[in-house]
This record gives structure tokens, sequence and C-alpha cells, in this order.
């Protein structure tokens, strides 16, 4: 199973089509995309800025946009079944479906460590692919992506969120970073992945 990030960025992006249309294709029974909030997101900022409260309902907020982006997907590729849990998620990939994640487990009742900006939808992607035990992990960001960049510098740099490193580090899969422009890199992948022999 492949994780894919879709930046909430994307949402008002013209090639956001693309690539559902892409991973709806190829990626039936494998792929498992995740939504960022993007505007939906930008409007948790925004009132929280204006209102001052807490973190915990912020993250929450910022789970239903993320949920709000994934809706989005639906709606624009109907060919998508939304999920939430793990079950749901392997069902879906077993009927040989392409799944969109609700990410209603990531709803909190009490604040913890995770419940504030510095743990994004980038990370919460990351935990859901280590989860799964995933095969892959692709991240589709609209901003520019130097391939030179390691993960610790892209945190750095700002292209990932400041918790993305340490996750990184323990996972036991490849993660790519790339930009919105790379469909031809990503169909690649999907197809090469789709040749190789069954271990």
């Amino acid at each position: 199973m492949w994780v894919v990030k879709i930046g909430g960025s994307l949402n008002q992006d013209p090639l956001l089509p693309a690539w559902l249309e892409l991973l709806s294709q190829l990626g039936g029974g494998r792929v498992t995309v995740v939504c960022g909030g993007g505007g939906f997101a930008d409007e948790v900022r925004r009132s929280q800025s204006h209102w001052h409260f807490d973190d915990l309902a912020a993250h929450n907020m910022a789970v239903l946009a993320m949920a709000q982006s994934a809706w989005l997907a639906k709606g624009l590729n109907p060919q998508l079944q939304l999920a939430s849990t793990e079950a749901d998620l392997r069902r879906v990939l077993h009927a040989g479906h392409t799944a969109v994640w609700l990410p209603q487990s990531w709803l909190r009742d009490e604040a913890g460590p995770n419940t504030n900006w510095h743990n994004s939808s980038d990370s919460i992607a990351l935990d859901l692919a280590r989860q799964l035990n995933a095969e892959r992990l692709v991240v589709v960001k609209s901003c520019f992506v130097d391939p030179a960049m390691r993960i610790p510098e892209l945190v750095d740099a700002g292209v990932l969120d400041s918790r993305f490193a340490a996750l990184a580090a323990g996972a036991g899969f490849p993660i790519d970073v790339i930009q919105r422009s790379e469909l031809a890199r990503v169909r690649s992948l999907l197809l090469g992945d789709l040749r190789s022999p069954v271990s």
C-alpha cells in the first residue's frame, strides 16, 4: 500500500483533477490519498488569530479541514472512495479502488503534544503511513522542492513541518517529497511498481 499526501494548497490548483485522475486510475487497490486542509485550514488559522481560542479547538478544526478537502476530492472524482478506519481503508483497497482518508481518528478530546500547528497534515499522513505499514509515502507540494535536499533540510526550509524529520527517521519505507508538476514522475513510479514481480 502507498500513501499519497496531496497538499491542501492544490485545492485551487488546475492540476488537482489530473492528480486525482492519476491516483484513481493507477492507484486502485493500493493507494490511500491523504488531503491537506488548504484554504479550509487557513481559515482556522485566521479565526484563531482573531479570537485567540486554544490549540485543541484549532487542531480539531484543522482535522475537519482535511476532511473537507477529502470530500472535495471525492466531489471532483467520484471514483475515489472515502474511508476513515484502517479496516475501511483496507476494504476499499481490497475491492480495487483508491481510498481517500477521512481523518476522524485524529480528533481529540484533550490537548496533547501533537495538537498544535507544528504537526501539519504532512506529519499526520506520515503517521498514517506508519500505522498502515505502507510501502511508500509520496508527499505532493505546491512549493519548490529542491531534489538535492534531504528531509531534515526540507524541514529547515519550511517545506515540511518540524515534527516530520523525527517521524521519518523511524519509517521503514521510502518517502518522496515532490512538486505538483511532477505527475509524470509519480505515473512512472506507479507503473514501475505495477510492472515489478510480486515477491
